[in-house]
């Protein structure tokens, strides 16, 4: 897609502008990307035990075998190796709840895990996805800044041209 060390730019040449919903789908779209990666597999360790051919009659009382997805593809590990580094400027407490999203975790578990009420672990994470977004848009992130400032200085923002 793109490097991360170039302007962001869309197919057609004209200037990508990043916003949280484009972030918040790219750090799913890695985080499934993460799950399915092959595990990884201790060296050394192999089975010298040929395969056991089944008889239906075995076959009968066994689980059916877990149906996987193919492993991903280069492009998408490129994009995950890209969002990984996204996080690395952000608060860790940001950081965790915005990786938390990224793998569905419900909000419930969000809460217990960072020690949040429900609204401020959202402020966070939407105010993460907009720091995300301000730095791919290579847009200086204010300091003295309140997060609500941010989150609704970067929706009026995206919302005129939208």
């Amino acid at each position: 897609m793109n490097c991360r060390f170039d302007q962001p730019r869309s197919r057609d040449g004209c200037d990508l502008i990043w916003t949280p919903k484009q972030v918040e789908v790219r750090l799913a779209e890695a985080a499934v990307v993460l799950q399915r990666l092959p595990k990884p597999r201790r060296q050394g360790y192999f089975n010298t035990w040929p395969r056991h051919s089944y008889e239906f009659g075995d076959l009968v009382e066994q689980e059916p075998r877990q149906t996987s997805l193919p492993p991903p593809s280069p492009a998408e590990i490129s994009r995950m190796e890209e969002t990984l580094t996204w996080t690395i400027g952000l608060d860790p407490i940001d950081g965790r709840i915005i990786w938390l999203r990224a793998h569905n975790t419900p909000w419930k578990a969000i809460c217990w895990k960072v020690g949040l009420q429900r609204s401020a672990a959202n402020e966070r994470w939407q105010y993460g996805l907009c720091v995300i977004a301000m730095k791919l848009n290579r847009l200086p992130v204010p300091k003295n800044r309140s997060r609500r400032y941010i989150i609704d200085w970067l929706r009026e923002v995206r919302s005129p041209g939208d």
